[in-house]
């Protein structure tokens, strides 16, 4: 495998953490461009060639596919594609991969979308201007994260990771967003099986290594306006 670096689009956010953790865990060479999302980086012309749905993460591998560069977004699409790339952290047969992507996929559809939105009406709405504190968003979203919480539950019951008794790009899509349940008014008190999990991929060096990655541009404070208006404007 060459060592040209990937080069990686990033904001330190749950899903860019995704991205630095597999490259950590993979130990893949590559070098980081910062797109500050809250000053809207991620509609600059040279973002959208990369990533057209103006988020972030993206990379671009300058070896891709028969040698020639590929870039690529969407985290969980760069995830598989990485694991592919190096025969990495995606089992070791045929079952294993049908495991790993449907936690993948659950994480996807599920977690992200969810946390997110409680990240959402129970951090940022309310602290609008004018604010917004809409108890049925924050009922809905809340509660439906903790649902999916309990599924995670279950399975790690029986599970040492999340698709098995290895660690995958699924544990790796998952843990950023998981980390984060005290932001959604979670307990861990009735998860004994993901609180053993979370600790466990987070003791790990290179997630530690990827969780850090910019660590100092993550806003700490409340919002301002302006960031405001571009995460959650009404921008095409």
């Amino acid at each position: 495998m060459s060592d040209a670096p990937i080069s990686l689009y990033y904001w330190p956010t749950p899903n860019g953490w995704k991205i630095s953790i597999a490259l950590e865990e993979m130990e893949l060479p590559y070098e980081v461009n910062l797109v500050n999302i809250g000053a809207g980086e991620q509609y600059d012309p040279d973002s959208l060639k990369i990533a057209p749905n103006n988020r972030m993460p993206a990379i671009v591998d300058p070896e891709g596919p028969d040698g020639a560069p590929i870039s690529i977004f969407e985290s969980g699409a760069i995830l598989q594609y990485l694991a592919r790339k190096t025969g990495k952290f995606y089992g070791e047969t045929e079952r294993d991969r049908i495991i790993v992507d449907q936690w993948l996929m659950w994480q996807m559809g599920g977690v992200g979308p969810m946390a997110g939105q409680a990240h959402h009406f129970l951090s940022y709405a309310p602290t609008m201007d004018p604010p917004q504190v809409l108890p049925y968003a924050q009922d809905r979203y809340r509660n439906e994260t903790g649902r999916l919480y309990r599924v995670l539950d279950k399975q790690l019951s029986e599970n040492e990771f999340v698709a098995g008794d290895f660690f995958s790009i699924a544990d790796m899509a998952i843990w950023p967003w998981a980390s984060s349940w005290e932001k959604q008014e979670q307990t861990l008190d009735d998860k004994p099986n993901l609180k053993r999990w979370l600790a466990a991929v987070g003791a790990r060096p290179a997630v530690q290594r990827g969780r850090a990655l910019a660590a100092e541009k993550r806003r700490t404070g409340p919002m301002a306006k302006e960031e405001q208006a571009v995460l959650f404007g009404k921008k095409d």
